[in-house]
């Protein structure tokens, strides 16, 4: 590249990773990868990582950047934009000073689980992050690493094919058998647990799972120009009838093994947008509720339905943190403010035709 090509080729978007977990390092291994990013920061939550080569901990060649707990390093960073992926149980919403702060110091962000649709969350919610935006001339984007894609952008996608619309379904069935983290299968998602404990757990369990959902129906029902009443919530369950040996530990005889989460967005009286989301210890010996995979289904003339099985994608973390990668350059060259699905024109990939595989 001569001197002249090199002065009028765009300036990279340099980017800074919040949190370094399993998404965080992918995040961080396809901003290397990838012309036109660049690696400005990396945040980190564990002292053990605090000064560490980003590179490194992504297990790629040292980078020369180093990774950091101080808030106030990040902020002072030269950047473009903040990719905020606190971990898949983490929300902003319990660390919106932080999100807020990112904003207001001229960094977009793009949250990877939550802020689909901050409006869901009322008013002082969005007047908050549109005055942190308003400050610092940015923008905030959910992408959804827990609900995105499958329960809000495929159900407005498959819209366009129908009209009338009457109903809007989707479905997510999980099969835990070979999640290697315990923490996760009985911690989080409440497997291996007896009855009663379970039962005690579900107040503060249902309140963070209504959080992490209502914002992918609030979001559908704007794109369909409906304003829902309320979002119902209900939860089944089912006890392993046997031992259960799955990757992350035994699930014992009589103890939580699968779970069934319905929420539901009722406007008129009745439900217009469902999301089923199932969780099972073992799918195969578990046979209630379907097979693992996703569905979505809009009601109306004429009915489209969309299903896939759970290998609907080959590697869902690379997907969620390429689908955070490719809403970059939309993001930061959005108006200041929250910006959702509605407002962004259409993220897509790249097509790189030297890579070898082919089709």
């Amino acid at each position: 590249m001569s001197p002249a090509d090199a002065s009028s080729a765009p300036r990279p978007y340099r980017v800074v990773q919040w949190a370094t977990g399993t998404l965080g390092r992918a995040v961080i291994r396809g901003v290397l990868d990838r012309p036109g990013l660049e690696l400005a920061g990396v945040w980190v939550h564990s002292p053990a990582k605090d000064g560490a080569d980003a590179g490194l901990l992504s297990g790629r060649a040292a980078t020369g950047v180093t990774a950091t707990r101080d808030l106030d390093a990040i902020l002072d960073l030269d950047a473009d934009c903040v990719v905020y992926a606190p971990g898949r149980t983490g929300d902003p919403l319990t660390d919106l000073d932080t999100v807020c702060a990112l904003l207001a110091s001229g960094k977009n962000v793009i949250a990877t689980n939550g802020l689909v649709y901050p409006q869901a969350h009322g008013p002082s919610l969005v007047e908050e992050l549109e005055r942190a935006c308003k400050q610092g001339g940015s923008s905030v984007h959910g992408t959804g690493f827990n609900t995105g894609f499958m329960a809000d952008v495929m159900p407005l996608v498959l819209s366009r094919l129908s009209r009338r619309i009457t109903h809007v379904y989707s479905r997510e069935c999980s099969d835990f058998s070979r999640h290697p983290s315990w923490r996760m299968v009985h911690h989080m998602v409440g497997f291996g647990r007896d009855e009663e404990k379970f039962l005690r757990a579900l107040r503060p369990k249902r309140t963070a799972m209504r959080l992490l959902y209502t914002e992918s129906l609030h979001l559908v029902a704007a794109g369909l120009g409906v304003d829902l009443d309320e979002i119902d919530v209900d939860v089944d369950y089912r006890l392993a009838g046997t031992d259960l040996e799955i990757t992350a530990g035994r699930i014992p005889r009589g103890t939580v093994a699968a779970a069934r989460w319905t929420f539901s967005g009722l406007a008129g009286g009745r439900p217009v947008i469902s999301v089923e989301v199932i969780h099972k210890a073992d799918a195969a010996r578990i046979p209630d509720w379907g097979d693992p995979g996703h569905s979505v289904r809009v009601h109306g003339r004429p009915s489209i339905t969309f299903t896939t099985d759970d290998e609907w994608v080959s590697d869902e973390v690379t997907a969620a943190a390429v689908h955070a990668l490719n809403s970059i350059p939309v993001v930061c060259a959005a108006e200041p403010g929250i910006r959702t699905y509605l407002d962004l024109p259409p993220v897509t990939g790249r097509m790189d035709a030297t890579a070898p595989g082919g089709l």
